[in-house]
C-alpha cells in the first residue's frame, strides 16, 4: 500500500512512516524539503500518483489567525483536488480534542482545525479525523507560554496528555484501517489539571518557576472549561504515563 504522509519528516510523521516502512508497506514523507509543499500544491500531482491513502499532519508555521485560517484552508483545497485526481482511498487528518466545543471558540487556531475538518468532510473522499489530546512534548511550550516571570499562569482545565510515539501507532493504524467517515479520539492514560502538569513537568526537569493555577488563564487563546481538552468515553489510550516518557525524553538527559 502506497501512503503518502503530509509532514512526514515532523515529529508525529517521521515516527508514523517508521512504523509504516516496519509493516513493508510503500510510506512516502511528503514536505516542502522532499519538495512536496501542500500549501503552494508544488509536487503534490507526482506524489499522489499511485497513492492509497493520504495522511496529513502537517501543521502552520504561523499560528496567527488569520495566517493559521489561510494554511488550513488553502492547504486543504489543494491535497483534496490532487487526492481526487489520483483516486486516493483514503484521507487521514490529524487534530486536536475538542475541536467544536463552545469554549474554544475564542481560539483562532481551533477555528482553522474546524475549518479544516470541514474541507475533508465536504470533500467527497473517504475520510477519518483522529482527534488527539495534547502531547506530553507540548508541556515545555505551555510553560513558556504562562509568562517570562518566576510565576507562571496555567489553566486549571483537565489535561490528558500522550506520549507521541502512542499518537504515532495510532496514526499508523488508522492509516492502514479503514476509513470510519468519522472521529478517532486518542489520548493519554491519566488526566490531571493542566497547571499541576506544567508543574510536574517543571519540577522534574529542575525548572524553579511556580504554576499559578489560574482558571482564566487561556490556551491558544481560549479560557478552557474543565472537560474542553479531555476524550468522549471510548478513546483510544496510550501506553506512556508522565514517569515512562520522561525517561525517555530529551528532556530528562538535559
Amino acid at each position: 500500500m502506497k501512503i503518502v504522509v503530509i509532514g512526514g519528516t515532523g515529529l508525529i510523521g517521521s515516527k508514523v512512516v517508521e512504523r509504516l516502512r516496519k509493516n513493508r508497506h510503500e510510506a512516502v514523507p511528503a514536505a516542502p524539503s522532499s519538495g512536496v509543499n501542500a500549501l503552494t500544491g508544488e509536487g503534490l500531482g507526482d506524489a499522489m500518483n499511485g497513492t492509497d491513502v493520504v495522511v496529513d499532519l502537517s501543521n502552520s508555521p504561523s499560528f496567527e489567525d488569520k495566517a493559521v485560517m489561510e494554511f488550513f484552508e488553502t492547504s486543504g483545497r489543494n491535497l483534496a483536488a490532487a487526492e481526487k485526481k489520483a483516486g486516493v482511498k483514503h484521507h487521514v487528518a490529524l487534530s486536536v480534542v475538542g475541536t467544536g466545543r463552545p469554549a474554544f471558540a475564542a481560539s483562532g487556531y481551533i477555528r482553522a482545525k474546524m475549518a479544516q475538518e470541514q474541507l475533508i468532510r465536504a470533500s467527497g473522499i473517504p475520510y477519518t479525523i483522529i482527534h488527539s489530546t495534547q502531547f506530553f512534548e507540548f508541556l515545555n511550550g505551555i510553560a513558556g507560554a504562562g509568562g517570562a516571570g518566576q510565576e507562571i499562569h496555567i489553566s486549571t482545565g483537565l489535561m490528558q496528555p500522550i506520549a507521541s510515539d502512542d499518537v504515532a501507532d495510532a496514526v499508523a493504524d488508522v492509516a492502514v484501517g479503514e476509513p470510519v467517515h468519522g472521529i478517532v479520539e486518542i489520548a493519554g492514560p491519566e488526566k490531571a489539571p493542566m497547571a499541576e502538569w506544567v508543574q510536574r513537568f517543571l519540577a522534574a526537569t529542575g525548572d524553579s518557576r511556580k504554576v499559578i493555577a489560574d482558571p482564566k488563564a487561556a490556551y491558544f487563546g481560549a479560557v478552557l472549561e474543565p472537560d474542553t481538552l479531555i476524550p468522549e468515553a471510548g478513546a483510544r489510550l496510550g501506553k506512556q504515563d508522565f514517569k515512562t516518557w520522561f525517561a525517555r525524553s530529551s528532556f530528562a538527559s538535559r
